[in-house]
């Protein structure tokens, strides 16, 4: 099987669905780190580039960098006046202070090796710069536990649960505002600040089923599946789904901001 942690397969469905709604996260993760225009500001994992795009509205100029070969594509076909470049957090190609703020959304809990990456992303930050980051919050729901339902009836759970182990490893970890905060304290970082965060995401029934295949779940079972199977199983999501839900769909998220000062 091919490596069903990677989001090529999944980036232009991720763009149509999630980028948009996810840009409001990267908006206010920008504000609170107080981005300005003419600042230089890493987006780290930038997917497609909706965070670099918030921070391209602002005035500022933002660098993009992601794994994900297929996720620069789209980002470079929907957004081609940013610069956008194939990099690990733990490796970035960029000289010390080269930024004087870095950005990630939605990323922090998928750093294997958190503290190496924090190393790295401080290092290209300019003293005095903001790194911020958001992390989700959120436990599960009526929306969560129906599509758990689902993958477990395809995937044993103890499978299930080494697999999200796997793709984002520190989930549970950074869901809690406390933890966040002493990651970034012993990473050198001072004046933290964590603002929780609540969104409101309205869905068509269609659209947020077929969004739930970008997920680590998603993408594990796809891979696992084979397309013919994969294509029944979203069939019987969608069955499932509109039996179950009014269409549109009301998602609530609960977010946590977080920022930190390089010395």
């Amino acid at each position: 099987m091919n490596d069903w942690r990677s989001y090529d397969r999944a980036a232009e469905t991720y763009e149509r669905i999630h980028a948009p709604r996810f840009a409001d996260v990267a908006r206010d993760l920008s504000a609170l780190a107080g981005v300005r225009p003419d600042d230089r500001v890493l987006d780290v994992g930038t997917g497609t580039g909706a965070g670099a795009d918030v921070v391209k509205e602002l005035g500022a100029t933002p660098v993009g960098v992601d794994p994900s070969l297929g996720m620069l594509d789209v980002a470079r076909q929907r957004r081609p006046g940013i610069a956008f470049v194939a990099a690990e957090a733990i490796d970035l190609p960029f000289g010390p202070g080269s930024f004087d703020t870095a950005l990630g959304n939605f990323v922090l809990a998928h750093f294997t090796k958190v503290e190496t990456a924090l190393f790295d992303i401080i290092r290209v930050t300019k003293p005095g710069g903001v790194i911020g980051f958001s992390t989700w919050m959120d436990g599960r729901d009526a929306f969560t536990d129906t599509w758990r339902d689902l993958v477990l009836g395809v995937v044993p759970e103890d499978m299930l649960e080494q697999t999200l182990a796997k793709a984002v490893p520190n989930h549970d970890r950074f869901a809690r505002r406390a933890p966040v905060e002493e990651t970034f304290i012993d990473a050198g970082l001072r004046h933290v600040r964590t603002e929780p965060m609540r969104y409101e995401w309205r869905y068509s029934r269609e659209e947020y089923v077929e969004g739930l295949s970008t997920w680590a779940t998603g993408r594990f079972v796809r891979e696992m599946l084979g397309e013919d199977d994969w294509k029944r199983f979203m069939e019987r999501a969608h069955e499932v789904f509109a039996d179950r839900f009014p269409d549109p769909l009301h998602d609530m998220r609960e977010v946590l901001l977080a920022i930190g000062t390089k010395e």
